[in-house]
């Protein structure tokens, strides 16, 4: 099992309320210009251009140094007890994403202990770069494609890529990206939650067996 960071361990609000602080712009309409970029199919930083500020690249150490860690507060409530769940449960967790290098230790610090984890600032490519679930994949001794799921948040980063890299995918739909994006027609991910704590509850049904002489898929990776 594979898990993302951002709106999967992490509540990003508070990474764009610094933002919108930063740029003077009422937290309620950075919000909303997100809302409206992710609804057209666009990338996070789409939003600088649509509020007028193609120059944000320039505050964005600023913005660093503001933000910070991530600390408890950041995380959904679900996060470490779902891990630790997980893990309990007998499956390889690994926790791979979108994000700075040092994103990894300062979630080991808030407590995460994942058989693997690495950013993709240490990694040197991101999502949705098939190379991202290649790397991800060689951090847990590269296992049965089919044996591992990636859980994240978007359709365009995380579940459409996992599938075509031939990993199950987990859509877990929380956050802007879980909550506004749709899925392109004919696809539909090995499993939809609302929570990481659904997440554990129904995991099961991510593997089926398979009756009547199909065979069975690989059992996931443990």
């Amino acid at each position: 099992m594979i898990l993302d960071v951002g709106e999967t361990l992490v509540d990003e609000t508070r990474v764009w309320t610094v933002w919108a602080d930063a740029l003077g712009v009422p937290r309620l309409t950075f919000m909303a210009a997100m809302g409206a970029v992710i609804a057209r199919g666009g990338e996070h930083r789409d939003t600088f251009d649509v509020l007028g500020f193609p120059d944000w690249r320039s505050r964005f150490e600023a913005v660093n140094r503001t933000y910070g860690a991530f600390t408890p507060a950041d995380l959904y409530a679900d996060a470490l007890p779902s891990v630790a769940a997980l893990k309990g449960a007998g499956f390889r967790v690994a926790i791979v994403a979108n994000q700075p290098a040092n994103r990894s230790a300062e979630l080991r610090a808030l407590g995460f202990e994942p058989d693997a984890m690495a950013m993709s600032g240490e990694l040197g490519v991101a999502k949705p770069d098939p190379p991202f679930f290649d790397r991800a994949l060689a951090l847990l001794g590269d296992p049965d494609r089919e044996s591992v799921a990636y859980v994240g948040d978007r359709v365009d980063n995380d579940v459409v890529p996992a599938r075509d890299a031939g990993l199950r995918a987990i859509w877990i739909r929380r956050g802007p990206w879980g909550t506004i994006q749709d899925l392109p027609p004919g696809l539909i991910p090995d499993l939809v939650v609302g929570s990481l704590a659904e997440l554990v509850k129904r995991v099961g049904e991510v593997w089926p067996v398979i009756r009547r002489g199909a065979g069975s898929p690989p059992p996931p990776a443990r």
